[in-house]
């Protein structure tokens, strides 16, 4: 069914996909959303005040077993997104799928097969895809 989902949203991308058909627009609008996204992300920070960044050299102990490494790396991240926050963060986050499906139809490149592969591989190497 997620298959269906994935296929349908792409699909429907190409459908609407009108204005900014050529690969350059693309190219360049897949860019902008990501750089709105991390504005977004930013404006939580400074404007809006319900996210807290505190930033410091991540302390690993070394005694630690790898397995529990996850639960010690800190996010740097405190605070939760605000509805308003959350929403534009959403927006953002959609319109840069949006741009995706549009990069994938253009190459002829299926998102739900790159999902697929990517879980595969993840699943496959487990924590060791530490790049």
């Amino acid at each position: 069914m997620k298959d269906i989902i994935c296929d349908d949203f792409q699909n429907t991308v190409r459908d609407v996909l009108i204005r900014h058909k050529s690969i350059l627009d693309v190219m360049t609008k897949l860019q902008e959303t990501d750089a709105r996204i991390n504005r977004a992300i930013a404006k939580s920070v400074t404007i809006c005040g319900c996210l807290n960044i505190n930033a410091h050299k991540q302390e690993i102990p070394e005694d630690i077993d790898f397995d529990d490494l996850p639960y010690v790396v800190d996010s740097h991240l405190e605070g939760n997104l605000c509805h308003n926050c959350r929403d534009i963060v959403e927006k953002e986050i959609t319109n840069h799928l949006f741009y995706l499906a549009a990069l994938c139809n253009l190459l002829n490149i299926n998102m739900f097969d790159l999902i697929i592969e990517e879980y595969k591989k993840l699943n496959w190497l487990g924590p060791f895809t530490l790049t």
